[in-house]
């Protein structure tokens, strides 16, 4: 069974071993965004140690962040944001204190959402906040999946954090098609690579399962088109520009959002 003192060794070497090759590039940028994990791990690790109440407590915090990310890109209003925040964190409250209710609360946070603009008589642009806000609740609930999930939900992370990283680097060098119009950096042989290295992973967090395999290796992968549609759409490239080196949170979760979800799915 996978737990957090078990994934203390691997995530403090990865990250020393990080240091050292990010140190030894020069490159301004991967300094940047290794000193934000460097931050950033201990404290979500910390969160997870803490149990069920910590899980819970982390996944409101992205909840939140992520939700202010999602309605800047989609252009929601204030109310839509609020309504919208209000639901996924009910979400992840019930994960944690009522798991038996989590769908009902999803049904509620939906038809919240909804009565958002039904209540504001917008009909130039209340289907547009309509889909919106229920396309953020049905993306960004899934991380109350933490809360059950716990430090199998960690691995998942660093798997799927490191599958994505190996695609990125893996892609140009190994050539071939493109993996979608969506993303025209990404191709399919890098990330086949990365799933791959992100199955490795799991296998040495002691976290592989078919469910968390096809979740590095799918769920992954449509986790970042997903994201760059909504950004494409938006016609921005990051969802915002206060994580060092990184853009936004959701830049940071939109693989680990889809991940997630399929994991729930099959398991």
């Amino acid at each position: 069974m996978t737990t957090v003192a078990g994934l203390a060794p691997y995530l403090g070497g990865a990250l020393a071993a990080g240091g050292v090759a990010v140190a030894a590039s020069r490159r301004r940028e991967l300094m940047v965004r290794w000193c934000a994990w460097a931050v950033g791990v201990p404290l979500v690790s910390a969160a997870f140690w803490w149990g069920r109440p910590g899980a819970a407590a982390i996944a409101a915090v992205a909840g939140v962040i992520a939700v202010l990310e999602f309605g800047g890109l989609m252009r929601l209003g204030r109310a839509d944001r609020l309504v919208l925040a209000a639901a996924v964190t009910a979400v992840i409250a019930a994960a944690w204190l009522a798991p038996d209710q989590v769908l009902r609360v999803v049904a509620v946070g939906a038809l919240a959402v909804a009565a958002v603009p039904l209540l504001a008589g917008d009909a130039d642009g209340g289907l547009h906040r309509l889909g919106a806000g229920l396309l953020g609740l049905a993306w960004l609930s899934v991380l109350a999946a933490l809360v059950p999930l716990g430090a199998s939900a960690l691995a998942l992370f660093v798997a799927v954090s490191v599958a994505d990283i190996t695609a990125y680097f893996a892609g140009p060098r190994l050539g071939g098609p493109h993996l979608s119009p969506l993303s025209p950096a990404k191709r399919w042989s890098g990330t086949l690579a990365g799933a791959v290295t992100g199955i490795g992973v799991l296998a040495a967090l002691s976290a592989l399962s078919w469910p968390t395999a096809l979740a590095v290796a799918v769920g992954g992968p449509a986790g970042d088109l997903l994201e760059s549609m909504v950004k494409r759409g938006a016609r921005v490239k990051d969802a915002a520009s206060w994580l060092p080196g990184s853009g936004g949170l959701l830049d940071r979760i939109d693989s680990l959002l889809v991940a997630l979800a399929v994991v729930l799915v099959l398991s």
